[in-house]
């Protein structure tokens, strides 16, 4: 599918989601507009939902957008499928059940919003499944859109006389996954910036990673066969957790601040329709999660709090296998995850700058009949600042450095990446030695902002870098010297004076600009709030609209 937007004007960046009937298949947001104007592509492999195409469907697409005098940016969005004939693509499901709010039939939206809603579907289940797959989508909005940032709850008054409550329940989050109440598995999720969060210059025209394309997590739950081909009905919950500490220690919460916005799917394999799947109760391996928390304090000499240090490591592992039935015969089915999440985290000039190193690590492993292994780490690094002057003006400046790895070993719900380079070859001799996908990148950027809000003027500017490269696996699971693709860019005030693409060893483009001719990102902003730039202020538009960035 291709989406294409043009937008010219002043808006906020801002959640798109698309669905077929009740059930999401893509979650992108959008590039903040300019004054003259601009326009983006993405294009999205979505053979995995075949199912849907196979039948008519309703498409919703919902891009919530506000336009008044200040923010005038329209969002005028194409949207195209193309159908091909190549037998390289994944296996599609037989069946696609939903797990979401099911307004589909009113022509409306499906996401549950947590924690203010109950996100659970009970439903009957077919009793002939051979394989069964649940993905998660599920973002941060208003108070959790940077929930990575947020401090411990026990430290959220830390600054009140001059920075007002922080945000708080640790920057750890957990999306977890329930079966008839028990825990199936969990996604961590990695750390969206959206093209306004925490600087705007620094997306531009390079956007956060994933923030076109939000990934969904993959959580095998076929050890669960021989219940949910009982007949009855089952029901599946979707939670989003943080920490609960008391200073001292932490325990996993039963809620988290607003808002998270979820969605589930559950990806069927089917036998015969006279086939009924049984055998054993899974068995589930569910440890508390290791947790540990510290935080100190300085003060100044009125005892005021200055400064605040903080820290966060979670660990954790989850085990669910059993024995299954189905018309291929009888055979063992396991499903782990073995995660960690570091994070560390300071404020200092009276919570003016703040500071937070995160690394997520994780191990997804399905064995069985259909093998799957992802491993993934989500390294980030910000450093920002914002000062206010006693005249109302302000700036914000900030450094981020941040990345993603991801290799794809066995079966995926979701294209691995590899499948367009067996075209590329005219064969599939190019991949055929693969046993996955290694993909690797890093944003490094710097950004300032400058605002006025007497005289309804900004300025800015901003650099970003970003490294990407992909690879396949070997067989014997280790990263292949030969390199599908790979490309550099760098841009300087919203222009590219730096790109470089190569494909399969070839350089299929490659683009230097003169460093002294990019402008100095000078532009008008008209009214706001300046709080909204982080969007950090109680009760601005990116807090209190449904689907903003």
């Amino acid at each position: 599918m291709n989406l294409t937007v043009t937008s010219r004007g002043r808006q906020y960046d801002r959640l798109a989601l698309m669905y077929f009937g009740d059930s999401e298949v893509f979650r992108t947001s959008t590039a903040e507009p300019t004054v003259n104007g601009i326009e983006w592509t993405y294009i999205k492999d979505m053979t995995e939902f075949l199912y849907f195409w196979n039948s008519p469907q309703t498409l919703i697409f919902d891009l919530g957008n506000l336009i008044d005098s200040t923010y005038t940016g329209f969002f005028n969005t194409t949207l195209t499928a193309t159908f091909f004939t190549s037998q390289e693509t994944v296996v599609p499901a037989d069946l696609i059940l939903p797990i979401s709010a099911r307004q589909g039939a009113e022509n409306a939206v499906s996401v549950f919003t947590l924690p203010s809603q109950n996100a659970s579907n009970t439903i009957s289940f077919p009793r002939n499944a051979n394989r069964a797959v649940f993905t998660v989508s599920a973002c941060g909005q208003a108070t959790e859109e940077f929930w990575w940032s947020n401090v411990l709850q026990s430290d959220i008054g830390t600054f009140e006389p001059y920075d007002g409550t922080l945000y708080g329940y640790s920057p750890f989050r957990e999306v977890q996954i329930l079966i008839d109440g028990q825990l199936a598995g969990v996604q961590w999720p990695f750390p969206v910036i959206f093209t306004g969060g925490v600087v705007p210059g620094l997306w531009r025209p390079i956007v956060g990673i994933d923030a076109f394309d939000l990934r969904e997590h993959e959580i095998d739950i076929t050890p669960w066969l021989p219940v949910l081909s009982d007949g009855a009905e089952h029901t599946f919950e979707i939670r989003v957790a943080g920490i609960l500490d008391d200073g001292g220690t932490g325990t996993i919460t039963e809620t988290v601040g607003d808002s998270w916005l979820v969605t589930g799917k559950i990806f069927l394999w089917l036998d015969d329709e006279s086939s009924i799947t049984t055998g054993k109760a899974p068995i589930v391996l569910l440890p508390a999660p290791i947790i540990s928390v510290s935080q100190s304090y300085t003060q100044n000499a009125s005892g005021a709090n200055e400064t605040l240090t903080y820290t966060t490591n979670v660990q954790r592992s989850i085990s669910v296998s059993s024995l299954i039935t189905t018309q291929n015969g009888t055979y063992p089915v396991n499903w782990t995850q073995s995660l960690s999440a570091k994070n560390y985290g300071q404020y200092i000039d009276f919570g003016a700058v703040q500071i937070n190193s995160q690394t997520t690590i994780g191990t997804d492993e399905s064995t069985g009949p259909t093998y799957y292994k992802t491993s993934y780490t989500y390294p980030l690094y910000a450093n920002t600042s914002y000062l206010v002057q006693p005249s109302g003006n302000f700036t914000i400046s900030a450094t981020v450095n941040r990345g993603l790895d991801v290799s794809i070993q066995g079966t995926s719900v979701f294209p691995n990446g590899l499948q367009p380079f067996s075209l590329i070859a005219s064969s599939s001799s190019l991949v055929s030695g693969f046993s996955g996908s290694y993909l690797t990148t890093t944003q490094n950027g710097s950004a300032f902002y400058f605002g006025s809000p007497s005289a309804g003027t900004s300025s800015g500017y901003g650099s970003t870098s970003q490294e990407f490269t992909f690879s396949g696996i070997d067989k014997d699971g280790g990263i292949s010297d030969t390199e599908l693709y790979y490309r550099s860019v760098e841009a300087v005030n919203s222009t590219i004076i730096r790109d470089t693409e190569i494909l399969v060893g070839s350089e299929v483009g490659s683009y230097r600009f003169p460093v002294e001719d990019v402008g100095s990102g000078q532009r008008s902003a008209g009214t706001f709030n300046p709080k909204e730039i982080l969007g950090r202020g109680p009760g601005s538009s990116k807090q209190t609209l449904v689907g903003s960035g």
